[in-house]
């Protein structure tokens, strides 16, 4: 089965995705800043969360750079699937991490999962 590209769509198609994609970003990029931007400002909930992980505080600065790294790239159209495609692993490690060890609700990086596959499927390289 083929796939049709954004390009291939008719024109008011193609501008309502681009427009959803562009709006699912933005929130997107919100988001992994905030949740970043939290982790390497060493607020005390995620300090409390990466202790009970184990790995040691050097993986909250790590994880925070590279959801705040990646909220810039879903900014910028040329790294946009790279960045999406960089915290849709993130959101992996997530889950299994809270599937594994911190117990609680997997769902809110399930959902930032799917929002970042989602950009990285159609901000894919042609």
């Amino acid at each position: 089965m083929a796939q049709t590209a954004i390009s291939d769509l008719p024109s008011s198609s193609g501008k309502a995705l681009t427009i959803t994609l562009w709006v699912l970003q933005i929130l997107a990029a919100l988001a992994f800043l905030s949740a970043g931007g939290a982790k390497l400002a060493s607020a005390p909930p995620m300090v409390a969360v990466f202790a009970k992980i184990g790995a040691g505080q050097w993986f909250r600065y790590l994880t925070g750079f590279l959801e705040v790294i990646g909220a810039i790239g879903l900014l910028v159209p040329r790294y946009a699937f790279y960045a999406a495609s960089l915290l849709a692993v993130v959101m992996v490690g997530a889950i299994v991490t809270h599937l594994t060890i911190l117990g609680g609700s997997p769902a809110p990086p399930l959902v930032l999962l799917l929002l970042t596959g989602s950009i990285a499927y159609f901000r894919r390289p042609r």
